[in-house]
């Protein structure tokens, strides 16, 4: 069994952590970090102090109707991909920890191609 680094709990949900093939489990959230835990092999952990975390992106659609997804970029070892059930009540809760001027949304998808566009016209 793997040992939490939080010592207050303020938010376990179930998800599903999207690095590779998706795989079910839980988050929690407390005092000292985001952790999810996989529900068929406890081997399978992460763990990012909040002192890691750089960024929070969320993946927002229809003018913040809908959030498919989340990242959570460290400052050393990438980028986690997350969803779960109730993603407005877990960004509100990583709020608390986080800097909020460090949540972002995500680029669209014609923002992506607007780049593309601008960048091939600029050489």
């Amino acid at each position: 069994m793997v040992q939490s680094i939080n010592t207050k709990v303020d938010l376990v949900i179930d998800a599903i952590s999207q690095m590779g093939i998706a795989e079910y489990g839980k988050i929690m959230i407390g005092d000292k970090g985001f952790e999810f835990f996989n529900s068929r092999d406890t081997r399978k952990f992460i763990q990012i102090p909040w002192e890691e975390v750089d960024y929070v992106i969320a993946s927002v659609m229809f003018k913040g109707k809908w959030i498919p997804r989340y990242a959570i970029q460290t400052k050393r070892n990438g980028t986690y991909t997350f969803s779960s059930k109730e993603q407005k009540k877990v960004l509100r809760a990583i709020r608390e920890y986080v800097d909020p001027n460090h949540m972002v949304q995500s680029l669209s998808f014609f923002d992506v191609i607007k780049r593309s566009f601008t960048s091939k016209f600029k050489k």
